[in-house]
């Protein structure tokens, strides 16, 4: 006597739909990053993001759950300047930190830091205007800071080829933070190279052997 067994069902993907979702993804996630930059954490909300991105509300709940998910997607984005699960330290821009002189070295950390706070300003300082208000963002922002001050460390211990006093890195970490950025760009008029060409003389007087 034989038993027949049940047939396992095979998985359907279709790449046009997983096409569609992926575009529908970025463009909830651009319209995210404009509108928090534009009004702040207080001033967005996931309808408005979700009429700037031409879909429907219930689509950016579906993907993202929640205006603080919505938050920290965004910000993951603007960080590496995609949505490829793919960490900043195992990227090509990471990689020139270890190549070349220290010159060139220090050039290319000055260049990655001045492109990243251009991408990530306005989401940064929504997430720091929420954190003053909301427990669990306070606590995604001082993840954020965390994981920015091994970062700095990471790219400083390669520009000197050694390991960097906690009074480098935390030195650096202030100099070369958001709200610096913002001080100088958007307050004080600075041009983008203006602020890349600082932060290099910054750096190689940090790391001075």
């Amino acid at each position: 006597m034989t038993t027949d067994q049940p047939r396992a069902r095979r998985a359907y993907r279709s790449p046009r739909r997983e096409q569609q979702a992926a575009e529908t993804r970025a463009a909830v996630l651009a319209a995210a990053d404009r509108l928090f930059a534009e009004r702040g954490w207080a001033g967005t909300g996931m309808r408005e993001v979700a009429r700037a991105a031409g879909v429907s509300v219930e689509t950016v709940y579906a993907s993202f759950h929640s205006k603080t998910g919505l938050l920290m997607a965004a910000i993951d984005v603007a960080v590496v300047g995609d949505d490829e699960p793919v960490p900043l330290n195992q990227r090509p821009e990471f990689a020139a930190l270890t190549s070349g002189t220290r010159p060139e070295r220090i050039a290319a950390a000055a260049r990655l830091g001045t492109i990243i706070h251009q991408r990530t300003a306005g989401v940064y300082l929504a997430l720091r205007e929420a954190a003053a208000s909301d427990a669990d963002l306070a606590r995604h922002l001082q993840v954020t800071q965390d994981r920015r001050r091994i970062t700095i460390a990471e790219i400083m211990s390669s520009i000197a080829g050694r390991a960097v006093t906690p009074q480098e890195r935390d030195g650096l970490t202030a100099i070369a933070s958001v709200e610096v950025f913002h001080l100088l760009t958007e307050l004080s008029g600075w041009t983008p190279q203006q602020y890349e060409t600082w932060l290099a003389e910054v750096i190689d007087r940090l790391l001075d052997p």
